[in-house]
């Protein structure tokens, strides 16, 4: 599975249509076995962290995963919780113009980094509340392996 890369409004329209109802520690523990259950049915070799703010609510590592997953894991959630975007929103929009994240942010590459595969954690009424990030697949698949875990959850949410 190698997803095309999405598009900037692309990409904005996929957070707009994913913001919750709610958001609670239970949410956590549904959403991470959703993705724990699809990177497993897929063999993906990834590690999943779920925050909300600066408290870790789930964590899995999966086989084939190392800790630089979890190095990753911690740079693409910082763009997330910097930007209000997903890390790979943040990156698409750098490309875009013409630069690349690490060049033209200002930003310490060792600190953030503008891959795809952290989300944000919206709420209806309160904006961003956390983040959800996948790392070990290519960066257009963590991103995807992401919004497909939070489309189910949030299908689930209001059925």
């Amino acid at each position: 599975m190698s997803p095309t890369a999405p598009t900037i409004s692309e990409l904005i329209a996929q957070e707009r249509s994913l913001t919750l109802p709610h958001f609670s520690y239970d949410d956590a523990y549904t959403l991470g076995g959703l993705l724990v259950a699809l990177a497993r049915a897929r063999h993906a070799p990834v590690a999943i962290d779920i925050r909300r703010g600066a408290q870790q609510l789930f964590h899995a590592a999966l086989p084939g995963s190392t800790a630089d997953n979890d190095a990753w894991i911690d740079r693409k959630r910082r763009v997330v919780e910097r930007y209000a975007e997903s890390s790979y929103l943040v990156g698409t929009r750098f490309r875009a113009k013409g630069t690349t994240f690490e060049e033209s942010s200002r930003l310490d590459p060792d600190v953030y980094a503008a891959h795809g595969g952290s989300f944000p954690i919206a709420v209806e009424g309160a904006g961003v509340i956390g983040s959800v990030t996948v790392s070990g697949l290519p960066q257009a698949e963590d991103h995807a392996l992401v919004v497909e875990a939070l489309e189910q959850f949030a299908t689930k949410l209001g059925g």
